[in-house]
């Protein structure tokens, strides 16, 4: 909410299935048209938001840096990401940042594991508007870069010539 409509409520409800917002936003001079949908992260919403993920071209995985457990859950949403997505642009995001006092996931720790998993991490507070908008622009410049990529090689496809043996003269065999 914070991203697509520049607001923030404390009394959130968790999402139940799936919510979508529509932003557009100009990155490198390019007009795109981002469609953001935020999946719930609860164990009993699993079978309905992995079939959101066909045609993806981006995924936030979002942990809250006060709760724990939602940090330890992060290698499943990685390996069903995996499992239900070809290609994707994937970024770590530690959300509520802005209160040290509470936060229980160290920075540190969450870098290591991001470099393990080889995924970009971002820490930030929606209810401060701390590098929200730089994450989803990182990410939307991450999804255009492999797009554009991705056309270039169709383009340009990498030609590799194998050139036949000449055929030998046929040898005249003696009667």
């Amino acid at each position: 909410m914070r991203f697509a409509d520049n607001t923030f409520s404390g009394s959130y409800i968790t999402t139940i299935g799936v919510d979508f917002k529509i932003r557009t936003v100009v990155i490198n001079g390019e007009r795109v048209k981002l469609q953001i949908w935020d999946t719930a992260g609860q164990e009993r919403f699993r079978t309905i938001t992995s079939t959101y993920y066909r045609n993806t071209h981006g995924v936030i995985i979002v942990y809250d840096v006060t709760n724990p457990e939602s940090f330890v859950n992060i290698k499943r949403w990685l390996h069903e990401i995996g499992q239900n997505c070809d290609s994707v642009c994937k970024v770590l995001v530690g959300n509520k940042c802005e209160d040290p006092a509470r936060r229980q996931v160290e920075t540190a720790d969450a870098r290591r594991f991001s470099e393990q998993m080889g995924v970009r991490l971002f820490e930030t507070s929606a209810k401060e508007n701390l590098n929200v908008e730089e994450m989803f622009n990182a990410v939307t410049a991450m999804v255009l870069r492999t797009k554009q990529e991705n056309l270039a090689r169709l383009q340009h496809p990498e030609v590799v010539k194998i050139n036949r043996p000449k055929k030998k003269p046929p040898v005249k065999k003696c009667c």
